[in-house]
């Protein structure tokens, strides 16, 4: 049952942040600004269909690279499923807090206002420890070197963009921003 929860995740996941994206471009909001800051962001969404393919390939005995299991567990599996619940459950809470704030990249065009309340009120980046949870379950399910490669590689792209929006709302909303990173930590 564990192996059905991790392809479902990457469904539901795309799921929610696609209709989240295109809600707000209903209001006239263009909330899809990955890659404008970085080009080499386009690197991310081949490696990312990749990543998904091998969950998918893992549950449903497609053909598939990585086929060693690092070990095998089947409470760890269960934990995995957990994780993958919470990860969505943290992922729909932070598209809820952020409201029409919500975009994917840095928009320097039309910035919102500084969101702290909801979920921000404890994470500055729930969405990427949302992520990051997702990915742990998604490890546990199917304990083979590609999705933990894709847990160390993820855990070090998500805090090189934390770094880059931390410095961008800093730039841009000053003492506010400051205040709310004196109160509130990085990830949890």
């Amino acid at each position: 049952m564990p192996k059905y929860v991790g392809p479902l995740t990457i469904v539901l996941m795309l799921g929610m942040v696609l209709a989240r994206v295109l809600l707000l471009k209903a209001h006239g909001v263009k909330a899809m600004r990955f890659g404008e800051t970085d080009k080499t962001d386009f690197l991310i969404p081949p490696l990312a269909l990749f990543y998904f393919y091998i969950v998918f390939a893992a549950a449903f005995g497609w053909p598939t690279i990585a086929h060693r299991a690092l070990f095998q567990s089947n409470i760890a599996s269960w934990a995995g499923a957990l994780c993958c619940v919470t990860g969505l459950i943290l992922l729909l809470w932070s598209l809820i807090s952020f409201g029409r704030s919500f975009r994917i990249g840095i928009d320097a065009d039309r910035p919102d206002k500084l969101i702290t309340s909801g979920i921000f009120a404890y994470s500055r980046n729930p969405i990427y420890v949302a992520f990051f949870v997702i990915l742990i379950g998604e490890f546990l399910i199917f304990p083979n070197p590609i999705p933990l490669i894709a847990v160390i590689a993820a855990a070090i792209l998500f805090h090189r963009q934390v770094l880059r929006e931390e410095e961008y709302l800093q730039d841009h909303y000053g003492a506010e921003f400051a205040e709310y990173r004196a109160r509130v930590r990085r990830y949890i």
